[in-house]
């Protein structure tokens, strides 16, 4: 059984089996974000208008990776019944759900089609697309929702797909295309020799491809018209930018063993992190695939950065922490990316105990290293990891998985004791930034220092308490932290 070479080849190998789509009025829908190369390839070869169909799940609030329902463009709400009968849950719960969801929907609608109009699947084929499909959660509410669209027929197409999952949607959509039904299936991308992060860039550029006249069309209507640009874009380089951030490489972080220049450098011209006034090239809201879960984030990256650092938040807080955003700025300005996401979902927030399953934080951390490393603009980069109270403790637990390779961790009024058992696997270099007010946790992040076996520093900020909200204090900990990972992710 003979692996896709990328998701490109397998949309080319998927349209074969397609072909007899060509004429029968079908809309190609892809799912955002690694279903849309996939798609465009089905589009092109059946002559088909390409869309995205954007979908969210309805989490169950007390176990959010069971849907209890769906919701897609054009006020389409799907409930199941069965699964509502079975919880409990309320119709309250439902409408808070929606509300919820339904501003990441629009979110990712204006992202992705930037004001263009929904392509109308009232009364036509929908061939629902996808890279493969392991749960078939999302590709369940996406057929779900093309029918409440007014599709005539829906067809779901994928390259890959678990048997048992695959003959679970053969109830839903009426036709099933699935190229490989592997037994041994573990995971989509393990049947791709090249399975990196599609961007939000690479999608906007395909679907702006696909509405676009082939050459011949646009040279007979005018003939003086631009020739076709050609081939589909290099997802290394998404959107179609030659040099966004005045780099060699404009896809990727650019001269990551160079390092930034130090603050205080009086020659801004010679340094090799970002001017003052250069756009970051990436910065932009993403969807992390954290398991059973999909986690949300912000990723900035500058234009010559030097490396990422990812932020654990601590007790309960989110991506939107005023004190980590603050200093996730500060390491913006110093050259380097940052990537704040939300280590739990809305529905795990109302359980208390999930904030101190540092395990499962610790998992978390980890998926969204894995997925910075999968991404273009990030791989290769030196990662760090900057966490806070219970998310420090999430950040030395990750550090510490066999193989982790993570160059530096900054822990900002953190609780070591809760990762103690795993101090000691601890190989990147850390610096514990605590209060001198903070008597209790100071007193812990002394004996975790005892403890830890790879190079520590304890940095005290005087009279600072445990959320460093005297004056000063913050600018302390940014400085201290952009200082410490300057120096080992360069």
């Amino acid at each position: 059984m003979l692996d896709f070479d990328d998701r490109a080849d397998a949309g080319r190998r998927l349209a074969e089996r397609l072909e007899g789509l060509r004429g029968q009025d079908a809309v190609v829908l892809g799912l955002p974000r690694g279903g849309v190369p996939v798609a465009f390839e089905v589009a092109r070869e059946l002559r088909a208008p390409l869309d995205v169909i954007v979908v969210r799940k309805l989490g169950v609030p007390f176990q959010p990776e069971l849907a209890m329902g769906a919701i897609g463009e054009g006020g389409v709400l799907i409930v199941n019944d069965e699964i509502i009968r079975h919880t409990g849950v309320g119709e309250a719960d439902v409408v808070d759900a929606q509300r919820r969801e339904q501003a990441e929907l629009d979110v990712r609608v204006e992202r992705f089609r930037r004001g263009r109009p929904r392509v109308e699947v009232s009364g036509r084929t929908a061939v629902i697309v996808d890279d493969g499909v392991a749960t078939g959660a999302t590709a369940r509410a996406a057929c779900e929702v093309a029918r409440a669209q007014g599709a005539r027929r829906v067809v779901l197409a994928v390259p890959v797909g678990s048997p048992d999952t695959i003959a679970a949607l053969r109830r839903i959509a009426d036709d099933v295309v699935c190229l490989m039904e592997p037994e041994l299936f573990f995971a989509v991308g393990q049947w791709y020799r090249e399975f990196g992060q599609t961007s939000d860039g690479e999608v906007v550029e395909l679907l702006e491809r696909a509405a676009t006249p082939p050459a011949s069309a646009r040279h007979d209507a005018d003939p003086a018209a631009p020739p076709d640009p050609g081939t589909p874009p290099d997802p290394a380089h998404p959107g179609g930018a030659t040099n966004p951030g005045g780099s060699a490489d404009p896809g990727r972080i650019a001269n990551l063993g160079g390092g930034a220049h130090p603050a205080g450098a009086t020659n801004p011209s010679e340094a090799s992190g970002p001017a003052a006034d250069d756009p970051p090239a990436v910065d932009e809201e993403v969807w992390i695939d954290g398991g059973f879960v999909e986690l949300t984030g912000h990723l900035t990256v500058p234009a010559r950065a030097t490396g990422v650092v990812a932020f654990a938040h601590g007790s309960g807080s989110s991506r939107h922490s005023p004190r980590n955003r603050l200093v996730a700025a500060g390491l913006n300005r110093a050259g380097l990316g940052t990537l704040l996401f939300d280590l739990l979902t809305t529905g795990e927030e109302l359980d208390r105990g999930n904030v101190f399953d540092i395990g499962m934080l610790a998992a978390r951390l980890v998926a969204a290293t894995g997925w910075l490393r999968d991404r273009p603009e990030t791989a290769g980069a030196r990662i760090g990891y900057f966490g806070a109270s219970t998310g420090a403790a999430a950040a030395l637990w990750a550090a510490a998985e066999p193989g982790a390779d993570i160059a530096a961790v900054v822990s900002r009024g953190g609780r070591p004791d809760l990762a103690e058992r795993r101090l000691g696997d601890v190989r990147a270099p850390t610096l514990l930034i605590v209060g001198g007010a903070d008597r209790q946790v100071l007193g812990l992040n002394q004996l975790a220092q005892e403890r830890m076996r790879c190079p520590t520093q304890l940095t005290v900020v005087p009279g600072a308490t445990h959320l460093f909200e005297e004056p000063g204090a913050l600018q302390a900990v940014t400085d201290h932290a952009r200082d410490w990972f300057l120096t080992h992710l360069r």
